[in-house]
């Protein structure tokens, strides 16, 4: 197989691993209000206590990898969506750090949970709107970056950072169901459900929204015989939406979840249709924008090692923390 493409399937899995296991994540800090002070968001916390500073693993290979591979792409995608990026960075260590100091700062408790949600909104609608940013075109000349500062805010992107805080609050409510009791988690049960019904109309939307951005999306979506393929992603994200408010009713409590990460793994296919072969639509292909094939190689070792690596121990991770939280903390 094309070097180059084994490449834009690493860059890919790097990102929907970070959605998958980020997104939860920065869905319990998005719904971090409603819960209860006290056991319900000490159960909260307690959940993603283990694992939630290896989760930015995957947004750094995401984002080296992006550099390292298609270092033209870099180039012009973050001059276009700095002040995203800064805000999702900043966002992301607001959260941090309100992780730590709430449990060893128990006098501004209150701060630091502001603190922990605020940051989490701010990343989560930042990276929504840089998808969106990047959906909708970039304005290149040659080589670089031709737009204005804030091309990225347009009503498109918007809704694309609402659709991704949905969807995250939607990641966070099942994980909750999954890993708590009580209290917590019938709050989680009903609150699971409104997130999901923002979540489907907000990807619908969107989704009817993307084809009339450039012609591209349109010939593949609804030209023959592409449409017989790409009808397919709806189709199965209504199969699962179904299975999802089944599973809700019946008070399952892994499957939403498992159920929530296949719309999203939906949603990364349906991007996956719009764009490829471009990085950067209808300007840059993954060919234009990727390194000479020596330097592919020798990155691709590192990666054949160290991949499997940080999928073993996050595995491991998961697999130690299995089972119910309760609101006794690691720290």
């Amino acid at each position: 197989m094309d070097l180059t493409v084994i490449w834009a399937f690493i860059i890919a899995f790097a990102v929907f691993a970070y959605v998958v296991m980020d997104g939860f994540d920065l869905g319990i800090g998005i719904l971090f209000p409603v819960f209860n002070v006290g056991d319900e968001r000490d159960q909260a916390m307690n959940s993603i206590a283990p694992v939630w500073d290896g989760n930015e693993t995957w947004l750094v290979l995401g984002g080296g990898g992006l550099m390292a591979a298609f270092p033209l792409a870099y180039a012009i995608i973050l001059p276009a969506t700095y002040p995203l990026i800064i805000i999702m960075l900043l966002g992301l260590v607001f959260r941090g750090v309100a992780f730590e100091f709430r449990w060893r700062d128990p006098d501004h408790r209150a701060f630091w949970d502001w603190a922990f949600t605020s940051g989490s909104i701010a990343a989560a609608f930042s990276q929504g709107m840089v998808l969106g940013a990047l959906l909708q075109g970039v304005d290149v000349d040659g080589r670089a970056y031709a737009g204005s500062w804030f091309d990225w805010f347009t009503p498109y992107t918007l809704l694309t950072g609402f659709g991704t805080v949905a969807g995250y609050a939607l990641l966070g409510a099942t994980w909750l169901i999954w890993k708590t009791e009580g209290g917590a988690q019938d709050h989680a049960y009903r609150l699971a459900k409104p997130a999901a019904f923002a979540t489907l109309a907000l990807m619908a939307v969107v989704s009817l929204y993307t084809p009339f951005l450039e012609a591209q999306y349109w010939t593949r979506w609804f030209t023959m015989p592409n449409i017989i393929f790409a009808s397919q992603v709806p189709l199965l994200v209504l199969i699962l939406t179904y299975f999802l408010f089944r599973g809700l009713a019946k008070k399952q409590e892994a499957l939403p979840f498992l159920i929530s990460l296949g719309l999203f793994l939906l949603g990364m296919i349906g991007l996956g249709i719009s764009m490829f072969p471009y990085i950067i639509p209808n300007q840059i292909t993954i060919w234009d924008a990727a390194v000479p094939e020596s330097s592919q190689v020798f990155m691709l070792v590192g990666v054949v090692i160290t991949v499997p690596l940080i999928l073993i121990y996050t595995v491991w991770a998961y697999w130690v923390f299995r089972g119910k939280v309760g609101s006794e903390g690691y720290h």
